[in-house]
């Protein structure tokens, strides 16, 4: 935190809101060594940014004059000018709007507020926003091919103060104060957090944690999300054959992507209640999509409907010709599958999948019906 009164009769304080642990010592790469590099001890109140999050600096400003001041404040630096932002207050939408008009141009800009009046013996409260792009350290300039200049990770900036006045009926800018800070800009690291806190106050410890961190942690989360290679339904589509050949399954070319992946899960289940009702409406309801009904109490009116045309035969007083019983006979063995969906139902599939899961001496009938359709589509084998 510092503060600076001189003869014009104002005083700028600038205060960090995020204490860094360790920041770097002038002089050589190893001087953190030598003795601890902490906040307390820099001649600029300073501040460490992270990459895609906003970090800030209070800004108060204190009028001993006994009139009040017109200001117009104005912050320089050697990073791009729309890192910075200087607001009275801020609210959500204006840290939004830091971040989505930050660009990655320029060298030492400068950036002017809008003219700030302060009344007499008063005080003014403002803030410094900073935002560094998310993907600063793969998308600089410096770390691309033949590019001989050097990453800067260590900023330097200033806020200046300046009145404005008339002199000859012309307006003139008068300089009144200046405060400096600096900024580093350093990655997040958690494997900092295991040492002792004596080792954490040392900046070159903590960039040299950082490139262990980065070369080990895609491996550690390679192996942290293992479980979703393994799982049909969230692996990459250069896996799925290689999990169909686990359990066994063949995989139709025709069938799109979704499909493929709730078939290999479900293939052992599949593989359980192959032959039976139960087995044949699951496997209709992981190609075609439409529901189970489990909570349908009538067979007729499910989605996927699989039901045997005649029950107990002809029975006497029970039995009605045409509908629950036959004359002269019928297909033993013999099923009706009635699919009712609202989308077009590619017939020839289904019928592979009848053929495949039916026992080899059952007959069956489909009948596919559209929802929005009066027509219908009727086969029997």
């Amino acid at each position: 935190m510092i503060s600076a009164l001189d003869r014009h009769g104002i005083s700028l304080q600038l205060t960090p809101m995020q204490l860094p642990e360790a920041v770097p010592q002038s002089g050589s790469v190893l001087a953190g060594f030598n003795e601890l590099a902490t906040a307390a001890v820099q001649e600029n109140p300073c501040l460490v940014l992270h990459p895609g999050e906003p970090a800030r600096m209070i800004l108060q400003v204190q009028n001993w004059e006994v009139h009040s001041l017109q200001l117009l404040f104005w912050v320089e630096g050697n990073f791009p000018a729309d890192w910075c932002q200087l607001v009275p207050e801020t609210p959500k939408q204006v840290i939004n709007t830091v971040i989505n008009t930050i660009s990655r141009s320029g060298a030492w800009q400068a950036i002017d507020s809008e003219e700030i009046e302060i009344p007499a013996k008063g005080k003014w409260s403002g803030e410094l926003l900073f935002l560094i792009p998310n993907n600063f350290f793969e998308d600089w300039q410096a770390i691309k091919s033949g590019n001989k200049k050097r990453l800067n990770l260590n900023l330097r900036g200033s806020l200046s103060a300046y009145t404005r006045h008339s002199h000859n009926q012309q307006p003139v800018l008068e300089f009144m104060q200046q405060v400096n800070f600096d900024l580093y800009v350093r990655p997040h690291s958690n494997y900092v957090n295991f040492l002792p806190l004596l080792y954490r106050e040392v900046d070159f410890i903590n960039r040299l944690i950082s490139i262990f961190e980065q070369t080990f942690e895609p491996v550690v989360n390679s192996f942290s999300s293992m479980w979703a290679n393994l799982d049909p339904l969230t692996s990459p589509q250069a896996l799925l054959p290689f999990l169909a050949h686990w359990v066994a399954w063949h995989v139709e070319p025709h069938w799109n992507l979704n499909q493929q992946r709730r078939l290999i899960r479900h293939a052992m289940e599949l593989y359980r209640w192959r032959g039976t009702r139960r087995g044949l409406r699951h496997y209709l309801h992981l190609y075609t999509g439409l529901p189970l009904d489990d909570d349908v109490p009538q067979e007729a009116n499910k989605h996927i409907s699989i039901t045997e045309p005649f029950g107990a035969g002809m029975v006497l007083g029970n039995s009605r010709i045409g509908e629950d019983a036959v004359l002269g006979g019928g297909n033993p063995y013999h099923f009706v599958v009635r699919l009712r969906s609202d989308r077009t139902i590619d017939e020839q599939l289904v019928r592979q999948i009848l053929d495949s899961e039916k026992p080899a001496f059952c007959t069956y009938e489909l009948i596919i019906e559209n929802l929005y359709d009066t027509s219908l589509s009727r086969s029997t084998n």
